[in-house]
């Protein structure tokens, strides 16, 4: 079996040079704070291109993610006590299979994450354990939504039942850019909305994140935020907390620089979707789905999921995974091991947050209800619960878009060869 010479990546940025000339010109005019005619630009063209009014640049996603949760808890409660945070006794309801920079913003603000579990048509939130969900805890009033891998979720199935229970939507759309919604774009639907310019995302500033929304008043609260709470006054004045989250004048050079290429790097990743899917076609697998009647994700990562009955033996403890092999079935240790022996990098799909130790003991609710007493219970290599099912079968697959179709089809031969 053959090595690439140099790795393949599931991720990375695709630089154009347009960034250099826009962080050369932050250097040569000394704009290399947190303000300059690069913010500006890139709060332009991002509200633009998402069609809302407003954007906030901000050091990353999860800064975007915070100050949004922390604007709603003070939107639904009031204005907190002192060291007590805007959520501080409430619970909020969050999609269970994503990255925990979703869920940490809760526990910021001194809230209590309740994970509504996944349906198998997109792998986010289940409309069904969001109303069930509604039932144990009619209180709620705070929805964390997230589009799992850039794939837009059931938006409008959900926002039906946060309307019915009069809860708002914090829209994580960090892995989303670019992916539309019945013809809207993501980062545009809920009440708070936020995306990530992070390394590894499809229009990248090595870092930074935005703030979006329609409400001029809550754009320029979460500007202040960011900003250490300034007051206008001639001396430094601070009446409440405030955060240095603010985009640095450097950084938006590179997200400047890359934003006219989103469309560019979507249609990059949609190729490499299509040639996995073309490539697995007679396999035990299927790719992570998408609804093709509402929804055109920005294929930020191509997942795939093996059959139940094509799975061998798989067990994973906090930290390792160990697997048996055998004939004609394989599982994501087995494929993630070959890969690595080429050369190339895949990942698991994301541990569902009610799983994380960090989380182990928060409230999980499944469409039959509350699922947390049967959690981890392994059966024969399968979960009680959607999520941890997707985790136990799925993987992420090399998915840069700079790994040529040649490599492609190396790697798609040797994830067949894991079946034979």
């Amino acid at each position: 079996m053959k090595k690439f010479e140099k790795k393949v990546w599931l991720a990375t940025p695709t630089m154009h040079g347009d960034e250099l000339k826009y962080v050369t010109e932050a250097y040569e005019t000394n704009w290399m704070s947190t303000v300059g005619q690069n913010i500006n630009e890139v709060e332009r063209l991002t509200a633009e291109y998402a069609g809302c009014k407003y954007a906030v640049a901000l050091s990353c996603g999860t800064a975007s993610l915070h100050l949004a949760t922390k604007l709603a808890g003070e939107q639904l409660y009031g204005m907190p006590k002192p060291h007590q945070g805007s959520l501080y006794g409430h619970k909020v309801f969050c999609s269970d299979v994503t990255f925990d920079a979703t869920v940490n913003p809760i526990a910021y603000e001194n809230g209590e994450a309740v994970f509504i579990d996944t349906e198998r048509d997109t792998w986010n939130m289940d409309p069904v354990a969001l109303e069930k969900a509604f039932e144990l805890y009619p209180d709620v009033k705070l929805v964390v939504l997230v589009h799992l891998y850039g794939v837009p979720a059931k938006f409008d199935e959900i926002k039906a039942i946060c309307d019915k229970h009069g809860a708002l939507i914090i829209e994580d759309a960090a892995e989303s850019f670019g992916a539309t919604y019945k013809g809207k774009e993501t980062g545009n639907l809920g009440d708070f909305n936020a995306i990530s310019f992070n390394g590894n995302k499809i229009i990248t500033g090595s870092s930074g994140g935005m703030f979006l929304t329609n409400s001029r008043e809550d754009a320029e609260k979460v500007r202040k935020w960011s900003t250490q709470s300034r007051e206008a006054a001639p001396w430094y004045q601070h009446e409440e907390v405030g955060y240095n989250y603010r985009m640095s004048n450097v950084i938006a050079g590179v997200v400047r620089g890359q934003l006219p290429y989103l469309d560019e790097h979507i249609a990059q990743k949609k190729a490499i979707y299509m040639r996995y899917k073309e490539g697995f076609k007679d396999l035990p697998v299927i790719m992570n789905p998408y609804d093709e009647e509402n929804s055109e994700p920005n294929f930020w990562l191509s997942c795939m999921l093996i059959n139940e009955d094509a799975m061998c033996k798989q067990v994973r403890d906090g930290q390792k995974a160990l697997y048996i092999p055998e004939k004609g079935k394989s599982c994501p240790t087995e494929i993630l091991e070959k890969l690595n022996e080429i050369n190339a990098e895949g990942r698991p799909v994301w541990k569902p947050m009610h799983a994380q130790p960090i989380y182990r003991m928060n409230p999980f609710v499944t469409a039959k209800g509350n699922g947390r007493a049967k959690t981890n219970a392994y059966i024969e290599g399968s979960f009680e619960d959607v999520g941890m099912d997707l985790f136990n079968r799925g993987l992420c697959l090399p998915s840069d878009n700079k790994m040529t179709p040649e490599e492609q089809d190396y790697i798609i031969e040797v994830i067949r060869g894991c079946f034979e």
